[in-house]
């Protein structure tokens, strides 16, 4: 029970960095590039994916610098996490097509995007709604 705890601290310690990072970083971005497009996001997309990359590489346990569990839960799922959850579908995609698993990586990649989009508009038209309704 104890240990569980400690982990869901050790998340919550990184998401909240991580989300902290994400929230600078993105501001910064659209004050130097402009918001006409997303590049904050791109950036920290692109930034999380390396990250638990690399990272996730580096600590496994049959890796160059073996990590904790509690570190690699610190990174890999609280501060990739809170930064972008990207990350984490860029590694899983990552992990299929290693293993040879093309039709599954492809689906995945393209279930992923339009779901999101389709659950982002779906919301956006949800909210909308009950805006007009009040």
């Amino acid at each position: 029970m104890i240990e569980t705890l400690i982990a869901y601290a050790w998340v919550g310690f990184g998401s909240a960095l991580g989300g902290m990072a994400r929230y600078g970083m993105g501001i910064a971005v659209a004050r130097r590039l402009g918001d006409a497009f997303p590049y904050g996001t791109l950036l920290i997309n692109v930034l999380g994916s390396f990250v638990i990359g690399f990272f996730g590489t580096l600590t496994m346990v049959d890796g160059p610098r073996p990590a904790s569990p509690e570190a690699r839960l610190f990174v890999m799922v609280g501060i990739c996490g809170g930064f972008t959850t990207f990350s984490s579908f860029s590694l899983q995609t990552f992990e299929l097509l290693r293993a040879g698993e093309l039709p599954r990586a492809a689906l995945y990649i393209v279930a992923s995007v339009l779901l999101c989009v389709v659950f982002t508009t779906l919301g956006h038209y949800l909210a909308a709604g009950i805006g007009r309704s009040a």
